[in-house]
C-alpha cells in the first residue's frame, strides 16, 4: 500500500465497502460521542467520515487529534448506520473504521477556524491565507478559477489560436497607470518595467507573421485597489488576430466568453448574442459605458421638453440653455411608494454631490393622466405627457430627473437607474447579461489644458476615412471631437471585462493621430520608436482584446470582491502581509544597483 494513501478523501463509495484503505488529510471536524470518536477527514478532493471506538487499537491516538492536524489513517470501509447517511457528501453513504492512525503534522492553536463560516478581519485572513484557503468556499473559488482558465485555453486552441509568452522585464511606457520599475544592475541608472499589458509585444507578434495569438498574461500596474481590481497585478486573456475587422474579433471572442459563462453559470441564463451598443447610446440610455442590462430601466433625454413653451422650472431650463442636458429615469410602479422612498432618493443624490433628484409622479384621474410632485406645477400638461411618453411610463409610475453637463448628468442618471431598479426590485440578479460597447470617441477635450487629447487607447485605428484623416486640420476641433475609433469593450452585469481595438497599423496615420493630440515626432520616437519601426516594415491590419480573468471568475463565483478569487492577494494598501512585501533591502543590494534612497521625512 502507498505510504500515505490508497484513496483520496472524496473517492470512497458503497462499492468500496469491505475494503482495507489508507487515507491522509486534515482533521476537519472532530466529534466525541462518549467512547466513539468521529473525524471528518479532509483533503483537496473531499471529506470522509472516519470512526474509532474504544475497541480500536487507534482509539488512543485518535483521541489526541485536534483540528487541522494532518494524519494518516488505515481502516476498513463500512456502511454508515441507517439514519446517519449524509446525502450532501459524495462519500456520505460510507465511513472508515480506523485501525491505525499516524500524526503527520500537528497544528498549533488556530488564528482562524477552517470548519464553519465565521467571518474574520481582512488582516487575519491575508496573514494566514494558507488557512483561509483551506475553507470550503475559498478553496472552491480557486479551483473554479483554474477550471475557467483551462476552459479559456481549450476554447482558444479550438479556434486555432497559439499560446505565446511575452517578456516580463520590458521598457517603461505611458499606458495610463504607473509602472512598477525594476533597477538594472548591469546598466546603472536604468530601469526595466513590469508590463502593464503585453500590448506592444502582441502587436509585434502579428507583425512578425504569427496569425492568432493568445496568452493568460500577467499584468502589473501600480494603481489603487478596488472591489473589482487587485492592486499590483492581475491576469487577462490576451488576444490578437491578423487580417481582421472589428466584426471578425467579435465573432472569434464572443463564443469563447459565452461558452465559458454557460459552462460555469450553474444554470443561470447567459446572453446568447451580445448586443452591440455604441458608446454614445450607452451613455444616454444607461448613464454609463458599463451598463448593467439586468436592469430594464432605460434613461431618456428630455432636454427639449424643459425649454418648451410654458415650462417655468428655471433650474432645468437654465441648464439646457447653457448647453447642458436633462435626463429622465423611469420608475415603474413608484407611485405606490411612500413619501420616504422619494426623500431617500433625494438624500442619496445630495450625497453624490447633486442638489437632488427632481421627480414627477403620474396618476390617473377621470381617465386623464395627471402629474404630481415638487416640480409638476412648473410643467404644462402637454409637456408632462411628452415626458411620460419619452420615458415609457404611465399612470402609477414616476420619473426622476438628472440635469447638468452631459457627462455629469449621465453619471448621476446611471447611478440613479441602478438604485431605483434595485429599490423597486426590477433588476434580475441570477443571470449574466453581456454586451459589446462600440464606437468610443477617439479624442476628447482636455479642459485643464484647453486642447484636444486622446480619449482612450491612442493606438486604435480611427473610424474615419484614411485620406480625410491625414488631411485634417488640427484646428478643426469640431470634426476631430466627433471622430470615433475602432475600440470596443465587453461588459457583463455592469462590470467591464475587457477593452480591445483594431490597431492603427499605418505609421502615417499614427503620426497624424498623435500630432492632432499635440504629441511631436520626438515623443513618438522616444516612447514608441520600436513599434513605429516595426510598422514601417509591412504590418498587417490587426486587432485584439484582453478579457480580465480575475473579473470573469469573480462574476462566476458570485463574489463581490476580487480578493475572493485570487490565490494570494494583497491588501488595500498593496501589501502582502503574509510574505512581508514590500520589504526593505540591504545596503549591499542597494550598492549593487547603484541606488541611494531619498525617503520622505517622517512626521514628528
Amino acid at each position: 500500500m502507498h505510504r500515505y494513501r490508497s484513496h483520496t478523501c472524496g473517492a470512497l463509495r458503497e462499492s468500496d465497502i469491505g475494503a482495507d484503505v489508507r487515507l491522509s488529510g486534515w482533521c476537519h471536524r472532530i466529534r466525541d460521542h462518549g467512547g466513539v470518536l468521529f473525524i471528518d477527514l479532509r483533503d483537496h478532493y473531499g471529506l470522509t467520515q472516519v470512526v474509532a471506538d474504544s475497541d480500536s487499537p487507534a482509539f488512543a491516538a485518535m483521541s489526541q487529534a485536534r483540528s487541522e492536524w494532518v494524519v494518516r489513517i488505515d481502516g476498513k470501509v463500512r456502511r454508515r448506520p441507517a439514519g446517519t447517511e449524509n446525502n450532501e457528501l459524495a462519500t456520505g453513504q460510507v465511513e472508515i473504521y480506523v485501525t491505525d492512525l499516524e500524526v503527520l503534522g500537528p497544528a498549533a492553536e488556530l488564528p482562524l477556524q477552517v470548519f464553519g463560516d465565521q467571518t474574520y478581519p481582512e488582516e487575519t485572513r491575508l496573514k494566514y491565507r494558507f488557512l483561509d484557503l483551506r475553507r470550503e468556499k475559498l478553496h472552491r473559488n480557486i479551483v473554479r478559477r483554474g477550471q475557467v482558465i483551462d476552459s479559456l485555453r481549450r476554447r482558444m486552441r479550438e479556434q486555432d489560436f497559439f499560446e505565446f509568452q511575452t517578456p516580463i522585464l520590458t521598457a517603461s511606457s505611458p499606458e495610463g497607470a504607473r509602472d512598477f520599475l525594476v533597477p538594472s544592475r548591469l546598466h546603472p541608472g536604468k530601469f526595466y518595467a513590469l508590463p502593464q499589458a503585453p500590448q506592444q509585444f502582441k502587436q509585434l507578434t502579428m507583425i512578425a507573421g504569427f496569425d492568432r495569438y493568445f496568452q493568460i498574461a500577467p499584468c502589473f500596474r501600480d494603481e489603487d485597489a478596488r472591489a473589482d481590481r487587485s492592486p499590483g497585478e492581475f491576469y487577462q486573456l490576451d488576444i490578437e488576430m491578423s487580417f481582421v475587422t472589428q466584426e471578425d474579433v467579435f465573432q472569434a471572442v464572443e463564443p469563447v466568453l459565452r461558452g465559458v459563462f454557460e459552462e460555469f453559470a450553474d444554470g443561470k441564463p447567459v446572453t446568447k448574442v451580445f448586443p452591440r451598443i455604441p458608446y454614445a447610446e450607452s451613455l444616454l440610455k444607461y448613464g454609463s459605458d458599463k451598463p448593467d442590462l439586468r436592469n430594464p430601466l432605460v434613461i431618456a433625454d428630455v432636454s427639449q421638453e424643459f425649454v418648451a413653451e410654458g415650462v417655468t422650472f428655471k433650474a432645468f431650463r437654465g441648464v439646457v440653455e447653457s448647453g447642458g442636458v436633462v435626463r429622465a429615469i423611469p420608475a415603474p410602479g413608484a407611485a405606490a411608494q411612500p413619501r420616504s422612498f422619494f426623500d431617500k432618493l433625494n438624500d442619496w443624490a445630495r450625497g453624490e454631490g447633486a442638489p437632488g433628484l427632481g421627480y414627477i409622479v403620474f396618476e390617473e384621474e377621470g381617465g386623464q393622466l395627471t402629474a404630481k410632485g415638487p416640480i409638476a406645477k412648473f410643467i404644462p400638461a402637454d409637456v408632462q405627457a411628452a415626458i411620460a411618453a419619452k420615458a415609457g411610463i404611465g399612470a402609477g409610475d414616476a420619473v426622476f430627473f438628472s440635469a447638468g453637463d452631459e457627462l455629469k448628468a449621465a453619471k448621476l442618471a446611471g447611478a440613479a437607474r441602478i438604485r431605483i431598479g434595485d429599490e423597486l426590485g426590477l433588476s434580475a440578479k441570477d443571470r449574466f447579461d453581456l454586451c459589446w460597447i462600440t464606437d468610443f470617441p477617439m479624442y476628447e477635450w482636455n479642459e485643464d489644458e484647453k486642447r484636444v487629447d486622446f480619449s482612450h487607447n491612442p493606438f486604435s485605428m480611427p473610424n474615419f476615412d484614411a485620406d480625410a484623416f491625414l488631411a485634417l486640420d488640427p484646428s478643426d476641433e469640431k470634426t476631430i471631437l466627433g471622430i470615433t475609433a475602432f475600440q470596443y469593450d465587453i461588459v457583463c452585469n455592469g462590470i467591464e471585462l475587457s477593452s480591445g481595438a483594431i490597431r492603427n497599423h499605418r505609421p502615417d496615420i499614427m503620426r497624424k493621430a498623435f500630432a492632432i493630440a499635440g504629441y511631436g515626432e520626438d515623443v513618438l520616437e522616444e516612447k514608441f520608436g520600436g513599434m513605429l519601426r516595426a510598422l514601417s516594415f509591412g504590418a498587417p491590419p490587426h486587432g485584439g482584446i484582453a478579457p480580465g480573468v480575475d473579473r470573469i471568475v469573480m462574476l462566476l463565483c458570485d463574489e463581490p470582491n476580487i480578493r475572493e478569487v485570487v490565490l494570494f492577494p494583497m491588501n488595500q494598501r498593496a501589501e502582502d502581509i503574509l510574505m512581508g512585501a514590500p520589504s526593505e533591502v540591504t545596503a549591499k543590494q542597494l550598492r549593487e544597483l547603484h541606488i541611494r534612497l531619498n525617503l520622505p521625512e517622517k512626521p514628528a
